[in-house]
């Protein structure tokens, strides 16, 4: 499996930034189960205290909230607003364009994502 930690950051926050993005684009939503602690730690190749780390400080941004006994779920405030969206894109590019991608590059990637619809 690449490693998919850019290595710039700790390994949780870049964990709970994942989580985020997809809370805040909507791609998981109110109510959704995370996987636990350990599923998560298996899926990311990451030991299982990074990962309840990164849950501590999604939980400390009221994006989760934890359930004793029954399991994490994303809170029922966030929304994915058009707002949000736009901010997590950019920060999106930005990521990919310190990554290497040029600008050519990320325009061809688009063609082919929006060429599928």
């Amino acid at each position: 499996m690449p490693n998919m930690f850019s290595g710039k950051r700790e390994i949780y926050v870049e964990v709970a930034e994942r989580y985020e993005r997809f809370i805040r684009s909507g791609v998981l939503k109110e109510g959704d189960k995370l996987p636990s602690v350990r599923s998560a730690a298996v899926e990311l190749g990451v030991n299982p205290n990074t990962v309840q780390r990164a849950y501590s400080l999604l939980e400390e941004k009221a994006l989760i909230v934890s359930l004793p006994k029954k399991g994490v779920f994303v809170a029922e405030s966030i929304k994915a607003s058009p707002e949000n969206r736009n901010a997590q894109a950019l920060k999106c590019l930005a990521e990919l364009k310190e990554r290497g991608f040029t600008e050519p590059e990320l325009k061809e990637l688009l063609k082919e994502v929006f060429s599928n619809d």
